[in-house]
């Protein structure tokens, strides 16, 4: 049986690693840099003071303490649903990408006022806003969360009070 603490540690790994890509970032790259990767693929350095697609972006400063206090709530309600739930790997696994992703920018959002943002994206002269690796967690978590609601109830067997009024019928 998987104990909490392993989900614990994998959310740990995550913000670690979105810390460390950060970091490196921060080192290498000036603000409104652009490094090319690949032809749809650039390094930017950009600081992000809303949430997903700048939401919120040109507030006055007030979404920096809302969007950190919340990913907080988030995260402890998470880290109570693993202690709860920790078998339960799939769903664990999506709620541990999200906690990580939610604290890696909740760390940003207390240093800098604003996350660090680092990864662009772009086809025939659209481009994807720039994320990091804490909003990717984020992403491939909620699509599992998804996934999972999804697939959740034909893959649990039937609840014995669904079973006895089946059978009276």
């Amino acid at each position: 049986m998987l104990d909490a603490r392993r989900w614990y540690a994998l959310a740990a790994l995550v913000v670690i690693l979105d810390q460390f890509t950060k970091w490196l970032v921060l080192e290498n790259i000036h603000y409104g840099e652009t490094i090319v990767v690949a032809p749809f693929w650039n390094w930017v350095l950009t600081f992000n003071p809303g949430a997903a697609f700048s939401f919120l972006a040109d507030q006055a400063g007030w979404q920096r303490w809302f969007f950190s206090v919340l990913a907080i709530a988030v995260a402890a309600w998470i880290a109570v649903e693993l202690t709860r739930h920790p078998e339960h790997k799939r769903l664990s696994l999506a709620l541990t990408l999200v906690m990580g992703g939610a604290l890696g920018n909740v760390i940003d959002r207390l240093r800098f006022g604003a996350v660090v943002d680092f990864v662009q994206w772009h086809v025939a002269g659209f481009y994807w806003p720039a994320f990091n690796v804490a909003d990717a967690a984020i992403t491939i978590g909620a699509v599992l969360l998804v996934f999972e609601q999804l697939t959740a109830s034909r893959s649990q067997p039937p609840k014995a009070a669904d079973k006895k009024s089946f059978q009276e019928k």
